[in-house]
């Protein structure tokens, strides 16, 4: 014991730790333990964020992408050949009918699209969407434009009708020969040429000969292709009338083979104007007797060359005529004709047809 009776204090042993330092250990490592979950949350949830996020724009794109264009009415738009993605898309939002162009080449792009738009002048619906458009354009469905070409007509009257067309481009290539083109209506796009529209009348008319030629009537009074047109061109200017063209090709067919002469008037026409076609008065006598290779009241069998540009009906006429044994007609003041099988019965019909014509002079 001490002086003043207090008990000494027990000697710190070395190395024992004080209350102080146990409490100081498990603290510091708390801060550490919230930044490491802070760490582990958000390495987990930052990427389910940005699939959320871009699912968003996804859905967002795609709903704009689909949804009703801007424009009320039906719009024409012409994509020239050449022209980028990015081009297509300025030039569609300039047109009004599309109003994101982000949008559309995100679309386009995600359909794999870029390099399938095609060239062309394209009616765009009213308010068509943007994947309606990228459709239209994918699949090329541009405006078709038509020209119609009338049975007979010459050539040089169709190369006419070929250069007045406001839409066709290009130059005007040299008159094909005539009978080689084939009256139809033909469907082209803006941009087409001139000369490929004569081209495609050129191989319609050798598709139909190559189509018909081999199904002929036996004992036909011709040989060739070239006869069967030139015959053809004749029925076509004969009649105007779909239902008297066979009739029409049976007496001409019947003349050739007993043989007569044709004593066709349309025949005297192309030889006194060619290729103009049309006369714009009624033949004189003088013309009758006038002795050209077109004049069959003058010249045995057929003419040199066809006198316009039959069409599929007088074609298939002359190739498998019916059988008759008229050998004559003439008009009958209706827009049709009168067929007689002897010369007897035919100049009864002319007087027939004079007499019509004789009161409507009056």
């Amino acid at each position: 014991m001490t002086e003043g009776g207090d008990t000494p204090a027990a000697p710190e042993e070395e190395g024992e730790a004080t209350p102080t330092e146990n409490l100081a250990g498990p603290a510091s490592r708390k801060p550490r333990r919230r930044w490491l979950r802070f760490i582990l949350i958000a390495a987990f949830c930052l990427p389910l964020l940005g699939l959320a996020l871009a699912g968003t724009v996804f859905l967002y794109g795609k709903y704009r992408f689909e949804a009703a264009g801007p424009h009320a009415e039906s719009r024409v738009v012409m994509l020239d050949p050449g022209l980028g993605v990015r081009a297509i898309a300025n030039r569609l939002e300039k047109a009004g009918v599309i109003s994101d162009t982000v949008i559309f080449l995100a679309g386009v792009r995600f359909n794999r699209a870029e390099g399938d738009l095609k060239a062309g002048e394209y009616e765009i619906p009213a308010r068509a969407s943007m994947a309606s458009i990228m459709r239209i354009l994918r699949e090329g469905r541009s405006i078709l434009h038509r020209i119609t070409i009338p049975e007979g007509l010459t050539s040089e009257q169709i190369m006419l009708l070929v250069e007045a067309n406001p839409v066709l481009v290009g130059e005007m290539p040299p008159t094909p020969r005539e009978g080689s083109l084939l009256p139809e209506t033909y469907s082209f796009t803006r941009g087409a040429t001139r000369k490929e529209i004569v081209s495609d009348m050129q191989e319609a008319a050798t598709a139909l000969m190559d189509e018909i030629w081999e199904s002929r009537a036996k004992n036909l009074p011709f040989k060739t292709r070239e006869e069967a047109i030139i015959l053809a061109s004749i029925v076509e200017k004969e009649t105007g009338i779909a239902s008297e063209r066979p009739r029409v090709a049976a007496v001409f067919v019947n003349r050739l083979k007993v043989p007569m002469r044709l004593q066709s008037d349309p025949t005297i026409i192309y030889g006194l104007v060619g290729g103009k076609g049309t006369l714009g008065r009624p033949i004189r006598r003088s013309e009758l007797d006038k002795h050209t290779p077109y004049n069959t009241y003058l010249v045995d069998g057929l003419p040199p060359t066809p006198i316009c540009n039959p069409g599929r009906a007088s074609l298939e006429a002359v190739l498998n005529p019916p059988e008759t044994d008229e050998l004559y007609f003439v008009a009958d003041g209706t827009g049709g004709h009168a067929f007689s099988r002897t010369l007897r019965e035919h100049q009864q019909r002319v007087r027939e047809w004079r007499q019509i014509e004789r009161q409507k002079d009056k």
